[in-house]
């Protein structure tokens, strides 16, 4: 039986600058800009920060009225990304299928693990040890036979906890959640969970799916069908049918630092420029999603060449010239989506003497480094220069 893990680091840029600063300890620390910043959100808040009624994504003129005296610090991305580097390594070593949504949380496939670490329970626990001795950091976590749930329990005990979800539970389990722990509805969908008074999951289950799909519309009804009983209904990531490939990161806070955007394709491009190797397919058309905090607006951008995406380098450059030309500079961005379109089987490109020398010299590198991450999953990882 299949069973997942997802992990989810706690208050992580607020804590990472309590490790570099001690002092810090026991104070409240705001992560993403300073007093005076009248356009910057909090990214991150640290739990005693909390207290005072500051969470991601409020803007941080309304933290400092909350919490005057609070530690307010601009983002150290190198160094947060250096300890995510880290604890995706620990990750990697407690499963051989690893797949980060972002630079604080990830899913681990534990299926077939306990003859290595023990029950799932046992597995999760020696891993937020090792997590805690090697780095320092807290991480949270759940366990259950589908992601989507797995993603749920693992922000039922913050922090530093640890939700297991048995076999034949994930009913249960749900039913009692307040609606606005359903992971995918979003700001919109809570505003008619209100209008029509449905403040449990139970409330949900008991709409036949045909009353939901009169209420939210068939795409919103099936997925809230299949959510409140516990079944699998992610969606931070899709592969849609057998012509595309895509993955999504939703981001809790809005993002406005355009390296940290860059960062992401960067990483959603590795992901799924390897995928494609290693599944022998080929592909001439990318594109990219965002979504816009401040309205919830989505965009997307693609585009098509003559000849297939032949390195994770070209991947990544495309991906970032649709991303320049199509993001709106200054606002705040919600969620990042990258994916290859078109999907066709990989061709033999020698036979078309299409590249040079050093591309091909690429594509034998790519393939070491695939080769690689199927024996060791992780152990390499493309990088990006962190000067601006």
């Amino acid at each position: 039986m299949k069973f997942f893990l997802h992990a989810d680091l706690d208050a992580f840029y607020a804590s990472v600058e309590v490790l570099d600063h001690p002092e810090y300890a026991g104070k409240p620390v705001i992560i993403d800009g300073l007093p005076g910043d009248r356009r910057s959100v909090v990214s991150t808040a640290s739990y005693e920060a909390r207290k005072y009624g500051v969470h991601s994504a409020m803007p941080v003129v309304q933290a400092v009225k909350l919490c005057p005296d609070g530690i307010y610090l601009r983002p150290n991305m190198k160094r947060y990304q250096e300890k995510s580097d880290a604890v995706m390594s620990i990750f990697a070593e407690f499963s051989p299928v690893v797949r980060q949504l972002s630079i604080d949380e990830a899913f681990l496939d534990i299926t077939g693990t306990e003859k290595i670490f023990g029950p799932p329970v046992e597995m999760a626990k020696k891993l937020k040890n090792r997590i805690r001795e090697e780095t320092g950091l807290t991480v949270s976590t759940g366990l259950a036979s589908n992601k989507y749930l797995a993603k749920i329990a693992s922000g039922i005990q913050k922090p530093d906890g640890l939700c297991f979800i048995a076999a034949g539970d994930e009913t249960k389990f749900m039913l009692d959640l307040p609606v606005d722990k359903i992971w995918g509805a979003g700001k919109k969908t809570q505003e008619v969970f209100a209008k029509h008074g449905l403040k449990t999951c139970r409330d949900i289950y008991n709409l036949s799916r045909g009353a939901l799909h009169s209420i939210f519309g068939n795409g919103s009804g099936d997925f809230l069908y299949h959510a409140v009983r516990g079944e699998e209904a992610e969606s931070f990531e899709t592969i849609r049918g057998s012509h595309s490939m895509s993955t999504e990161r939703t981001f809790a806070y809005d993002l406005f630092d355009e390296f940290e955007m860059e960062t992401h394709f960067l990483q959603m491009a590795e992901e799924l420029f390897f995928r494609l190797l290693e599944e022998g397919n080929q592909s001439k058309t990318v594109f990219v999603k965002l979504r816009y905090g401040k309205d919830f607006t989505t965009v997307s951008a693609r585009e098509t060449r003559d000849q297939p995406v032949s390195t994770l380098n070209e991947f990544y450059d495309r991906l970032i010239g649709l991303f320049r030309n199509k993001y709106k500079k200054g606002q705040g961005i919600r969620l990042l989506g990258a994916g290859f379109g078109n999907i066709e089987d990989r061709t033999d490109y020698s036979q078309n003497d299409l590249f040079d020398a050093p591309v091909k010299k690429e594509q034998n590198l790519e393939k070491t480094i695939l080769e690689i991450n199927t024996r060791f999953p992780g152990a390499v990882k493309r990088g990006r220069l962190v000067d601006r």
